[in-house]
């Protein structure tokens, strides 16, 4: 079957993906974004859970950093172009994605690094609750970077590391747990797991919870807020759009942040920090968790990036994203030979993300092909194609060809 040829059983499918598209409030904001592949073809990007595709405001935006803010302004900028006052500034914006109210969000540094400062952090608020409290909990299936920072942190804190399945924390943590570090999403399946019931849970046992949000800010509504978490990490180069290596962020809830120690107190997290003090004074509120000078360049790119979201309503983006793995998943059913394909991701709306991942014994060579012919997902070992819908420039129509690509180079390769 060819990638042009639409097989006479699809004309419903096409058809139906003509009318979602053209029914799609969220259209308009595809127009934002750069999605041209190198050749000028259009190309089905269903990578954006990996990193995000390029907002067209980006360039321009970093073109009058450099040429302006740092070229002529120089030194200056640090006051009259805002960058000292950045992390805080744009860590609002990212806090309205993930329901933080402002003051709470910082943004700077890596995932991992913010990993390490939420984890020994909060070690050390439930420490100060009782020194009993000496056990770190993890989700067994977490990101690798997760789990070896528990690790460290817990050699740190005098802790020892309990790995359990994310559904089992609520059951697992208990009267020793100081901590639970959990993924909102699960980066290989794309499973949703309960923030709302695990942080009750964690809270009920005394302990506190940490969550990564690496795979779910941008897709879904987060709640941080209104589910009272405590501490919250995540990256911006994936459904945010910040590109590649784009600083992540720190959530700190308001609550929390008088007793926010962090393990790396630099400089910019002083209260005077040009007062160069040998002695550390935390500063208040959510400019605890800076550490070094910001990655100017970087961060204001991001800035850039999140303005895409000023108009757009997280329900919205959440209620496309259901719609279009949903269509992903009937337009592979209907068009891929039968038993060539598994879905390892839930079916249940409330335990899915935003992806699809499906389980191919040729998976390897199969995503090798798609990339090939324009079709662009990511293959995670040993057997698993994975595919991101980003709802901001996702549309069905894409979704239904990528199927049908599918379905050609499964035929192929098989």
């Amino acid at each position: 079957m060819s990638d042009a040829t639409i097989p006479t059983d699809a004309s419903d499918l096409t058809d139906e993906a003509a009318a979602l598209d053209a029914a799609d409030e969220l259209r308009a904001k595809r127009d934002a974004f750069a999605l041209d592949d190198e050749t000028g073809a259009d190309t089905v990007y269903l990578d954006g859970n990996s990193l995000g595709a390029l907002p067209r405001a980006v360039p321009a935006r970093l073109a009058d950093v450099v040429a302006r803010e740092w070229g002529q302004l120089r030194i200056r900028s640090w006051e009259e172009s805002g960058w000292w006052t950045a992390p805080e500034r744009i860590g609002d914006r990212v806090g309205r994605i993930v329901g933080a109210a402002p003051g709470q969000v910082v943004v700077g540094d890596s995932t991992s690094v913010n990993v390490f400062k939420a984890v020994v952090a909060a070690v050390r608020i439930a420490q100060e609750r009782g020194a009993h409290r000496d056990q770190i909990v993890v989700d067994e299936a977490t990101f690798p970077t997760d789990g070896y920072i528990a690790e460290s942190a817990a050699r740190m804190t005098g802790c020892t590391v309990r790995a359990v399945a994310a559904r089992d924390v609520p059951t697992a943590v208990g009267p020793r747990t100081a901590v639970a570090l959990v993924n909102h999403v699960d980066y290989r399946t794309g499973r949703l797991h309960d923030l709302p019931g695990t942080t009750a849970a964690v809270h009920a046992a005394g302990a506190l919870a940490v969550w990564d949000l690496c795979h779910s800010a941008g897709a879904l509504p987060v709640g941080l807020d209104a589910h009272g978490v405590d501490l919250a990490v995540g990256c911006t180069y994936k459904y945010l759009n910040g590109g590649p290596g784009a600083p992540a962020y720190l959530y700190v809830a308001r609550e929390h942040q008088p007793r926010f120690d962090s393990p790396l107190p630099g400089w910019n997290s002083h209260a005077d920090p040009f007062g160069m003090d040998a002695a550390y004074t935390p500063a208040d509120g959510a400019v605890r968790g800076r550490v070094g000078t910001p990655d100017i360049l970087s961060m204001l790119a991001l800035e850039a990036a999140l303005e895409v979201w000023d108009d757009v309503p997280v329900e919205a983006v959440r209620a496309k994203s259901l719609a279009l793995t949903d269509f992903f998943l009937r337009c592979v059913e209907r068009y891929v030979p039968a038993g060539r394909v598994r879905s390892v991701t839930p079916a249940a709306h409330a335990e899915r993300g935003s992806q699809v991942a499906l389980r191919c014994a040729d998976a390897g060579p199969a995503m090798a092909e798609l990339v090939r012919r324009g079709v662009v997902g990511d293959f995670r070992r040993p057997d698993v194609l994975r595919f991101g819908f980003t709802p901001l420039y996702t549309g069905f129509a894409e979704v239904e060809r990528a199927a049908r690509v599918l379905a050609d180079v499964l035929d192929e390769v098989g």
